[in-house]
């Protein structure tokens, strides 16, 4: 039975495993032909590092095998595990057999041994995560998943579903992609759904459906948004984190925000380490540091008035300026979470103008009860609010962001029939594994990115 590669190199007791056989499987890395004998460096994605395999000449078919052994290719090998003598890891394995299960061309393999930029690899995504920094950027992303299930598991919210093809706007910005089966037929009711349909921005509204019967629920699933958008920021494909609390009010939601991100980053810091440890060394130094300063203090809590008083008086020039009811951009939110609080600040008390037409109205008429939280490094990473619960207002909202009341009657319904006060926030994944690996572009972070003009693989 074959055996991952990283339960022979993360073995918390590698002495217990000396001559124990063992079979692996994988892609080689390197090779070193010692005439007599050869080092393999196998690698089957489990971990960062490689298994280093020893094939002695004595092994049948040696000189046949030799020349097939060449980076990229596939094999699998039984043999026994033996101390290494090397400094770099406790265990490599003696072969007693290899096969070979597919070859590789080295001089046209694309990965070749050397360093390639990340604009090169996105041309070969379905080779590029056998490179060492995708493999931990795949690694870091499955931990940050599995720990996404974990918190609201632990905090009984209920894991629900909600649909990828819909017919309102949540966002109301009117960015979304349009289905259609039709060509050029302005007749709506022979298209397939008969009436305009659009991929999803998010799946809060429905997601406030399900947590007005179940108190507490969460979605995890692809959103899309067709905003012509080129920076390292934005894709038009990504995955979100959207739970909804019944009963709940802006206190409580920033509350379920701030811990959720600390579970997240605790646990890659405890399940990622090896892979942690090369983004610090390659890809941002102090990245260990910062991560660990986001477990270690209370996040900082500034109301958007304050914050833009700050941003005013604030020692160095933007080069988008800063008033009272603008949106923040990405410099401004940078600011306050590096610079002036130096560690995850929310943001709350927005203007309603700014913000959705969900968003509860404040007493002041001027503001709504909205949050976000700023992280260093990437700027805004959650952005939520307690929603409206009052129809009355809810209907006058729909109005002034000129939307179409009867997209929307089953939303206002869910106000008419058992109305609770409620709250929720929506986290863009692929931002969370940026900010836990250090990458610089957020099409680094997702295995095939989508974005203006590219749709490959």
């Amino acid at each position: 039975m074959r055996i991952k590669i990283k339960e022979i190199l993360h073995a918390k007791d590698p002495s217990s495993l000396i001559g124990k056989d063992a079979h692996v499987a994988g892609w080689i890395r390197t090779v070193r032909d010692q005439k007599s004998f050869a080092f393999i460096e196998l690698n089957d994605g489990s971990t960062l590092a490689n298994l280093q395999v020893i094939v002695d000449a004595s092994l049948p078919s040696y000189a046949s095998l030799l020349p097939e052994l060449s980076t990229g290719a596939s094999l699998t090998v039984s043999g026994t595990l033996v101390e290494s003598p090397g400094k770099n890891q406790a265990l490599e394995l003696k072969a007693a057999s290899l096969r070979i299960l597919g070859s590789c061309d080295p001089v046209r393999y694309p990965l070749q041994k050397k360093r390639h930029s990340f604009e090169f690899l996105r041309t070969i995504a379905h080779l590029r995560p056998r490179t060492n920094t995708q493999g931990a950027v795949l690694r870091v992303r499955n931990a940050l998943a599995f720990a996404t299930h974990l918190f609201f598991q632990s905090k009984s919210f209920l894991y629900v579903q909600t649909p990828i093809i819909t017919g309102s706007d949540c966002e109301g910005g009117g960015e979304m992609f349009r289905i259609t089966t039709l060509d050029d037929s302005k007749d709506l009711s022979k298209d397939f759904f008969g009436k305009p349909t659009y991929l999803t921005v998010s799946g809060q509204l429905e997601g406030e459906i399900l947590a007005s019967a179940l108190s507490d629920i969460y979605t995890f699933g692809p959103t899309f948004r067709a905003e012509n958008s080129h920076t390292s920021r934005h894709l038009a494909e990504f995955w979100m984190i959207e739970p909804e609390m019944s009963f709940a009010d802006l206190k409580a939601d920033m509350e379920c925000a701030e811990n959720y991100l600390k579970f997240c980053v605790r646990h890659v810091l405890e399940q990622c380490r090896e892979d942690l440890e090369f983004f610090d060394q390659f890809i941002e130094k102090g990245l260990i540091q910062r991560l660990q300063n986001v477990v270690s203090a209370p996040f900082a809590h500034i109301p958007y008035t304050q914050a833009i008083d700050i941003l005013k008086k604030a020692p160095k020039q933007f080069e988008f300026p800063v008033d009272w009811g603008t949106d923040l951009q990405s410099e401004h939110e940078r600011f306050l979470a590096e610079e002036y609080c130096k560690k995850p600040v929310i943001l709350t008390d927005y203007p309603a103008a700014i913000k959705s037409f969900y968003m509860r109205e404040n007493t002041d008429g001027k503001t709504v009860a909205a949050m976000d939280i700023l992280v260093p490094k990437i700027g805004e990473i959650i952005g939520g609010s307690q929603r409206e619960e009052r129809l009355d207002v809810l209907e006058k909202k729909i109005i002034d962001f000129k939307l179409k009341r009867e997209d929307y009657w089953w939303y206002l319904e869910l106000r008419e029939y058992g109305s609770v006060p409620h709250a929720g926030f929506g986290l863009g994944f692929e931002r969370l594994v940026l900010f836990a690996t250090g990458m610089e572009n957020i099409r680094d972070v997702i295995p095939f990115p989508r974005f203006p003009g590219h749709a490959a693989f």
